[in-house]
């Protein structure tokens, strides 16, 4: 409970976290708009609309994933990881607590990021004469999914950032993955074919119930992204332990 409250008052105490947060809805808010402007009749599927309200997973679950990631390398960057090994040498009890603390911080990225996204997709859409095709689930996968994807992500990226300790590296690679590289893997350059709906990425998307006919069952996507989760955790963990940080 120490180092819980310990990595609480971390997060607090910095503005990281509320300008990572406020990245995150401006980002969000500009992706949806711009989708929301696709042709009239491409936005009337269903398929479609799911893409545009899941940006907030998507997005939610980037930042979630720097906000855990950050928790690592922050510390590592300034010096103040060892005060912290100091007064607790059990050092996978550290990342534990910043696998805790940062998956509740990504849910709540998460849910706001999934939220603003359904709010405002289906304003903009509702504001060009668009009837929505989604229903009650729909809405809640792309909320509760978002949550649920972005806490996972957070408990990725404190493992990423275990195993490769530099900030720097940490964070583009996390942008990089997300943005491009899972794109160009499970896309048709590259041609994995089924193989990519069991990317982390794709596990992601398919807790919020986008791309039904193609990506995993919102179920299996959030057990898969869950095993994800816990191998970054344990892997990062592991690291961390057997390295010097000075």
């Amino acid at each position: 409970m120490a180092l819980l409250r310990s990595e609480l008052l971390k997060h607090r105490s910095t503005r990281t976290l509320l300008g990572l947060f406020a990245a995150m809805l401006g980002l969000i808010l500009l992706a949806v708009l711009l989708h929301s402007l696709l042709p009239a009749e491409q936005l009337a599927d269903r398929h479609t609309q799911l893409m545009v309200l899941g940006r907030g997973e998507f997005l939610g679950a980037l930042f979630a994933a720097l906000v855990g990631a950050m928790s690592v390398t922050a510390e590592i960057r300034h010096g103040t990881i060892r005060p912290t090994f100091l007064f607790s040498p059990r050092r996978d009890r550290v990342v534990a607590a910043k696998v805790g603390v940062s998956v509740a911080i990504g849910a709540g990225f998460g849910l706001l990021a999934g939220a603003a996204a359904v709010a405002v997709g289906a304003a903009a859409l509702r504001a060009r004469g668009i009837t929505l095709q989604l229903d009650g689930r729909d809405y809640i996968l792309l909320v509760a999914g978002s949550a649920a994807a972005a806490a996972l992500w957070a408990a990725i990226g404190v493992g990423v950032g275990a195993l490769v300790r530099h900030q720097v590296p940490t964070l583009v690679g996390i942008c990089a993955w997300l943005l491009f590289v899972e794109g160009l893997l499970a896309g048709d350059l590259v041609g994995l074919g089924e193989v990519g709906r069991y990317l982390p990425g794709s596990a992601a998307s398919a807790i919020s119930g986008q791309d039904p006919g193609t990506l995993l069952t919102p179920a299996a996507g959030l057990a898969l992204l869950a095993a994800y989760a816990a191998v970054a955790a344990l892997a990062g963990a592991v690291a961390i332990s057997r390295r010097d940080v000075g």
